[in-house]
Protein backbone atom coordinates (compact mmCIF):
# COMPACT_ATOMS: atom_id res chain seq x y z
CA UNK A 1 0.00 0.00 0.00
CA UNK A 2 2.80 2.25 1.11
CA UNK A 3 4.68 1.48 -2.31
CA UNK A 4 1.08 2.65 -4.09
CA UNK A 5 0.93 5.68 -2.52
CA UNK A 6 4.72 6.34 -3.74
CA UNK A 7 3.93 5.42 -7.10
CA UNK A 8 0.69 7.51 -6.83
CA UNK A 9 2.57 10.73 -5.35
CA UNK A 10 5.32 10.22 -8.15
CA UNK A 11 2.55 10.33 -11.01
CA UNK A 12 0.57 13.08 -9.74
CA UNK A 13 4.27 15.07 -9.53
CA UNK A 14 5.06 14.20 -12.65
CA UNK A 15 1.66 15.13 -14.31
CA UNK A 16 2.21 18.53 -12.35
CA UNK A 17 5.65 18.91 -14.24
CA UNK A 18 4.22 18.67 -17.07
CA UNK A 19 1.05 20.64 -16.99
CA UNK A 20 3.71 23.43 -15.70
CA UNK A 21 6.17 22.78 -18.74
CA UNK A 22 4.51 25.26 -21.46
CA UNK A 23 4.54 27.74 -18.93
CA UNK A 24 7.94 27.56 -17.50
CA UNK A 25 8.86 27.90 -20.93
CA UNK A 26 6.30 30.79 -22.43
CA UNK A 27 7.92 32.43 -18.66
CA UNK A 28 11.26 32.30 -20.99
CA UNK A 29 9.42 33.69 -24.49
CA UNK A 30 10.76 37.46 -25.53
CA UNK A 31 8.52 39.45 -27.14
CA UNK A 32 9.11 41.87 -29.59
CA UNK A 33 7.19 44.27 -31.78
CA UNK A 34 7.93 46.17 -34.50
CA UNK A 35 6.23 49.07 -36.30
CA UNK A 36 6.86 51.26 -39.80
CA UNK A 37 5.54 54.46 -40.97
CA UNK A 38 4.62 53.22 -44.03
CA UNK A 39 5.74 49.89 -46.46
CA UNK A 40 8.42 50.26 -49.38
CA UNK A 41 10.88 47.84 -50.33
CA UNK A 42 13.42 49.82 -48.23
CA UNK A 43 11.74 49.79 -45.04
CA UNK A 44 10.42 45.84 -45.94
CA UNK A 45 13.96 45.68 -46.41
CA UNK A 46 15.20 46.62 -43.24
CA UNK A 47 11.76 44.82 -41.17
CA UNK A 48 13.24 41.49 -42.97
CA UNK A 49 17.30 42.06 -41.68
CA UNK A 50 16.02 42.67 -38.37
CA UNK A 51 13.97 39.39 -38.34
CA UNK A 52 17.06 37.31 -39.89
CA UNK A 53 19.12 38.95 -37.17
CA UNK A 54 16.36 37.81 -34.34
CA UNK A 55 16.37 34.31 -36.30
CA UNK A 56 19.99 33.77 -37.00
CA UNK A 57 20.58 33.95 -32.94
CA UNK A 58 18.19 31.34 -31.86
CA UNK A 59 14.84 33.69 -31.07
CA UNK A 60 12.86 31.45 -33.33
CA UNK A 61 9.07 32.93 -33.27
CA UNK A 62 6.31 30.02 -31.93
CA UNK A 63 9.27 28.97 -29.79
CA UNK A 64 10.77 31.86 -27.59
CA UNK A 65 9.73 34.14 -29.68
CA UNK A 66 6.56 36.19 -29.91
CA UNK A 67 6.99 38.98 -33.05
CA UNK A 68 4.22 41.28 -34.09
CA UNK A 69 4.29 44.35 -36.83
CA UNK A 70 1.89 46.71 -37.48
CA UNK A 71 2.36 49.65 -40.64
CA UNK A 72 1.05 52.59 -39.92
CA UNK A 73 0.22 53.00 -43.71
CA UNK A 74 1.83 56.38 -44.09
CA UNK A 75 -0.50 58.13 -41.10
CA UNK A 76 1.08 59.65 -38.06
CA UNK A 77 -1.75 59.31 -36.78
CA UNK A 78 -1.86 55.14 -36.94
CA UNK A 79 2.06 55.48 -35.46
CA UNK A 80 0.69 57.27 -32.65
CA UNK A 81 -2.15 54.65 -32.05
CA UNK A 82 0.26 51.70 -32.98
CA UNK A 83 2.39 53.19 -30.37
CA UNK A 84 0.17 52.75 -27.49
CA UNK A 85 -1.35 49.76 -28.52
CA UNK A 86 2.10 48.33 -28.43
CA UNK A 87 3.20 49.86 -25.29
CA UNK A 88 0.34 48.26 -23.85
CA UNK A 89 1.36 44.76 -24.29
CA UNK A 90 4.22 45.35 -22.66
CA UNK A 91 7.13 43.99 -24.72
CA UNK A 92 10.78 43.65 -24.03
CA UNK A 93 11.54 45.54 -27.04
CA UNK A 94 9.60 47.75 -29.89
CA UNK A 95 11.51 48.20 -33.11
CA UNK A 96 10.55 51.92 -34.77
CA UNK A 97 11.41 51.96 -38.55
CA UNK A 98 11.61 55.32 -39.90
CA UNK A 99 11.18 58.79 -37.80
CA UNK A 100 7.13 59.25 -37.10
CA UNK A 101 7.11 55.95 -36.06
CA UNK A 102 9.85 56.15 -33.57
CA UNK A 103 8.96 59.31 -32.48
CA UNK A 104 5.52 57.90 -31.91
CA UNK A 105 6.89 55.58 -29.79
CA UNK A 106 9.37 57.58 -27.80
CA UNK A 107 6.10 60.29 -26.92
CA UNK A 108 3.96 56.65 -25.39
CA UNK A 109 6.92 55.29 -23.45
CA UNK A 110 9.83 56.24 -21.39
CA UNK A 111 10.28 52.76 -19.56
CA UNK A 112 10.07 50.03 -22.69
CA UNK A 113 13.30 49.79 -24.70
CA UNK A 114 13.15 51.16 -28.03
CA UNK A 115 15.15 50.76 -30.83
CA UNK A 116 14.74 53.14 -33.86
CA UNK A 117 16.10 52.78 -37.41
CA UNK A 118 16.02 54.27 -40.86
CA UNK A 119 16.20 57.69 -38.86
CA UNK A 120 18.45 60.00 -40.39
CA UNK A 121 18.82 62.26 -37.56
CA UNK A 122 17.70 60.93 -34.46
CA UNK A 123 18.83 63.95 -32.34
CA UNK A 124 17.04 66.55 -34.51
CA UNK A 125 14.54 64.25 -34.57
CA UNK A 126 14.12 64.33 -30.51
CA UNK A 127 14.79 60.59 -30.15
CA UNK A 128 18.28 60.87 -28.60
CA UNK A 129 19.81 64.02 -26.61
CA UNK A 130 22.88 63.48 -28.58
CA UNK A 131 25.06 60.71 -30.22
CA UNK A 132 26.26 59.64 -26.75
CA UNK A 133 24.83 56.72 -24.67
CA UNK A 134 21.27 58.36 -24.16
CA UNK A 135 20.87 56.39 -20.61
CA UNK A 136 17.12 56.72 -21.58
CA UNK A 137 15.17 53.55 -23.49
CA UNK A 138 16.10 54.92 -26.48
CA UNK A 139 18.63 53.89 -29.34
CA UNK A 140 19.26 52.73 -32.67
CA UNK A 141 20.58 53.13 -35.83
CA UNK A 142 20.86 55.94 -38.55
CA UNK A 143 20.81 56.07 -41.91
CA UNK A 144 22.78 59.55 -42.63
CA UNK A 145 24.76 59.37 -45.50
CA UNK A 146 27.42 61.57 -46.70
CA UNK A 147 26.01 64.54 -48.65
CA UNK A 148 29.41 64.90 -50.27
CA UNK A 149 29.55 61.41 -51.89
CA UNK A 150 25.77 62.12 -53.17
CA UNK A 151 26.90 65.19 -55.53
CA UNK A 152 29.93 63.11 -56.36
CA UNK A 153 27.63 60.55 -57.88
CA UNK A 154 25.16 63.53 -59.69
CA UNK A 155 27.92 65.47 -61.13
CA UNK A 156 29.67 62.10 -62.55
CA UNK A 157 25.54 62.30 -63.85
CA UNK A 158 25.49 65.40 -64.84
CA UNK A 159 28.97 67.39 -65.36
CA UNK A 160 27.57 70.51 -65.89
CA UNK A 161 25.39 70.64 -62.72
CA UNK A 162 24.27 74.02 -61.63
CA UNK A 163 20.47 73.63 -60.80
CA UNK A 164 19.03 70.20 -58.77
CA UNK A 165 15.18 69.56 -57.96
CA UNK A 166 14.75 68.22 -54.41
CA UNK A 167 11.17 66.83 -54.25
CA UNK A 168 10.61 65.55 -50.53
CA UNK A 169 7.81 65.81 -47.98
CA UNK A 170 7.73 69.01 -46.00
CA UNK A 171 6.46 66.93 -42.81
CA UNK A 172 9.31 64.89 -42.73
CA UNK A 173 12.38 65.56 -40.33
CA UNK A 174 14.57 63.66 -42.24
CA UNK A 175 13.61 65.64 -45.62
CA UNK A 176 14.01 69.07 -44.42
CA UNK A 177 17.25 68.05 -42.80
CA UNK A 178 18.70 66.93 -46.17
CA UNK A 179 17.09 69.98 -47.60
CA UNK A 180 19.05 72.52 -45.21
CA UNK A 181 22.29 70.47 -45.71
CA UNK A 182 22.20 70.28 -49.56
CA UNK A 183 21.84 74.08 -49.58
CA UNK A 184 24.89 74.69 -47.25
CA UNK A 185 27.18 72.26 -49.33
CA UNK A 186 25.70 72.96 -52.73
CA UNK A 187 25.19 76.92 -52.68
CA UNK A 188 29.14 77.78 -52.43
CA UNK A 189 29.60 75.88 -55.30
CA UNK A 190 26.80 77.84 -57.52
CA UNK A 191 24.62 74.87 -58.00
CA UNK A 192 21.14 76.10 -56.76
CA UNK A 193 18.42 73.69 -55.05
CA UNK A 194 14.47 73.88 -55.80
CA UNK A 195 12.57 72.22 -53.73
CA UNK A 196 9.27 71.19 -54.49
CA UNK A 197 7.00 70.17 -51.59
CA UNK A 198 4.43 67.45 -52.37
CA UNK A 199 2.73 66.84 -48.97
CA UNK A 200 0.69 63.82 -49.71
CA UNK A 201 2.20 61.29 -52.41
CA UNK A 202 -0.64 62.45 -54.47
CA UNK A 203 0.67 65.48 -54.62
CA UNK A 204 4.05 63.75 -56.01
CA UNK A 205 3.33 63.84 -60.01
CA UNK A 206 2.55 67.04 -59.58
CA UNK A 207 5.83 68.81 -57.62
CA UNK A 208 7.95 67.20 -60.04
CA UNK A 209 5.99 68.55 -63.36
CA UNK A 210 7.28 72.08 -61.34
CA UNK A 211 10.37 71.28 -61.98
CA UNK A 212 10.73 70.87 -65.54
CA UNK A 213 12.61 72.96 -67.44
CA UNK A 214 14.24 74.55 -64.55
CA UNK A 215 16.93 72.09 -63.40
CA UNK A 216 19.32 69.48 -64.45
CA UNK A 217 18.66 66.28 -61.89
CA UNK A 218 15.73 65.79 -59.57
CA UNK A 219 17.27 64.55 -56.28
CA UNK A 220 15.52 62.21 -53.87
CA UNK A 221 16.40 61.00 -50.19
CA UNK A 222 14.83 58.44 -48.52
CA UNK A 223 11.54 60.55 -47.63
CA UNK A 224 8.71 57.83 -46.91
CA UNK A 225 6.50 59.82 -48.38
CA UNK A 226 8.40 60.26 -51.73
CA UNK A 227 9.74 56.39 -51.97
CA UNK A 228 5.96 54.66 -51.48
CA UNK A 229 5.02 56.46 -55.10
CA UNK A 230 8.19 56.81 -56.71
CA UNK A 231 6.95 55.13 -59.90
CA UNK A 232 4.86 58.16 -60.01
CA UNK A 233 7.84 60.69 -59.90
CA UNK A 234 10.00 58.23 -62.14
CA UNK A 235 7.14 58.35 -64.96
CA UNK A 236 7.80 62.60 -64.89
CA UNK A 237 11.24 61.99 -65.00
CA UNK A 238 11.13 59.39 -68.02
CA UNK A 239 8.59 62.34 -69.82
CA UNK A 240 10.58 65.48 -69.23
CA UNK A 241 14.36 63.80 -69.79
CA UNK A 242 14.93 64.82 -66.22
CA UNK A 243 17.77 62.80 -64.88
CA UNK A 244 17.11 61.36 -61.35
CA UNK A 245 18.74 60.08 -58.56
CA UNK A 246 17.94 58.49 -55.60
CA UNK A 247 20.15 57.90 -51.77
CA UNK A 248 17.82 54.80 -51.27
CA UNK A 249 19.12 51.45 -53.52
CA UNK A 250 15.78 49.75 -54.02
CA UNK A 251 14.86 53.28 -56.00
CA UNK A 252 17.67 52.45 -59.01
CA UNK A 253 15.18 49.10 -59.86
CA UNK A 254 12.45 51.15 -59.85
CA UNK A 255 13.45 53.92 -62.45
CA UNK A 256 16.05 55.93 -60.68
CA UNK A 257 19.34 56.05 -63.12
CA UNK A 258 21.27 56.20 -59.89
CA UNK A 259 20.94 55.34 -56.33
CA UNK A 260 23.81 55.29 -53.53
CA UNK A 261 22.25 54.54 -50.37
CA UNK A 262 22.14 52.18 -47.63
CA UNK A 263 21.29 49.20 -48.04
CA UNK A 264 18.53 48.69 -45.84
CA UNK A 265 18.74 44.99 -45.37
CA UNK A 266 22.04 45.51 -43.26
CA UNK A 267 20.40 48.47 -41.46
CA UNK A 268 17.96 46.30 -40.21
CA UNK A 269 20.67 43.72 -39.73
CA UNK A 270 22.69 46.32 -37.79
CA UNK A 271 19.13 47.52 -35.63
CA UNK A 272 18.87 43.73 -34.67
CA UNK A 273 21.92 43.35 -32.95
CA UNK A 274 20.76 45.97 -30.85
CA UNK A 275 17.49 44.57 -30.28
CA UNK A 276 19.51 41.14 -28.88
CA UNK A 277 21.92 42.60 -26.83
CA UNK A 278 19.18 44.64 -25.21
CA UNK A 279 17.17 41.52 -25.16
CA UNK A 280 20.22 39.87 -23.50
CA UNK A 281 20.18 42.23 -20.49
CA UNK A 282 21.71 45.49 -21.41
CA UNK A 283 19.88 48.92 -21.04
CA UNK A 284 19.13 50.74 -24.63
CA UNK A 285 20.29 54.12 -22.74
CA UNK A 286 24.05 52.43 -22.15
CA UNK A 287 24.36 51.88 -25.95
CA UNK A 288 25.21 54.73 -27.77
CA UNK A 289 23.31 55.42 -31.24
CA UNK A 290 24.96 53.53 -33.88
CA UNK A 291 25.32 55.01 -38.41
CA UNK A 292 24.72 52.25 -40.93
CA UNK A 293 27.89 50.65 -41.97
CA UNK A 294 26.96 49.40 -45.84
CA UNK A 295 26.20 51.01 -48.56
CA UNK A 296 25.82 50.55 -52.12
CA UNK A 297 25.90 52.08 -55.08
CA UNK A 298 23.37 50.88 -58.05
CA UNK A 299 22.76 51.77 -61.88
CA UNK A 300 20.32 51.68 -64.20
CA UNK A 301 21.27 51.87 -67.52
CA UNK A 302 17.84 51.80 -68.46
CA UNK A 303 16.57 54.45 -66.73
CA UNK A 304 19.80 56.52 -68.09
CA UNK A 305 18.38 55.79 -71.98
CA UNK A 306 14.90 56.68 -70.85
CA UNK A 307 15.80 59.68 -69.52
CA UNK A 308 18.32 60.76 -72.05
CA UNK A 309 21.50 60.30 -70.12
CA UNK A 310 24.71 58.59 -71.78
CA UNK A 311 26.41 56.73 -68.52
CA UNK A 312 30.39 57.46 -67.91
CA UNK A 313 32.49 54.36 -67.06
CA UNK A 314 33.61 56.10 -64.23
CA UNK A 315 30.39 55.60 -62.68
CA UNK A 316 29.46 52.55 -64.06
CA UNK A 317 32.74 50.80 -62.72
CA UNK A 318 32.48 51.94 -59.11
CA UNK A 319 28.77 50.21 -58.98
CA UNK A 320 27.94 47.58 -56.91
CA UNK A 321 25.23 46.95 -59.38
CA UNK A 322 24.30 47.45 -62.63
CA UNK A 323 20.73 46.95 -64.26
CA UNK A 324 20.69 46.39 -67.82
CA UNK A 325 16.75 46.37 -68.34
Amino acid sequence: MRHFKKQLVSSITFAICLFMLPFSLSAQEKYVAITAIVEHPALDNVKKGVEDELKDNGYIVGENLKLQYQSAQGSSANAAHIAKQFVSGKPDVIVGIGTPSSQALAATTRTIPIVFTAVTDPVIAKLTPSWNASKTNVTGVSDALSLDTQIEIMQKIKPDLKTIGYVYSPGEVNSTIVLKQLQEILTPKGITVIAAPAQRTSDIPTAARSLKGKVDLIYTNTDNNVVSAYESLVKVANESKIPLVASDPDSASRGAIAALGMSYYDLGRQAGKIVIRILNGEKPGDIPPQVGNVTRLVINKNAAEKQGVVLSNSIIDIAAEVIEK
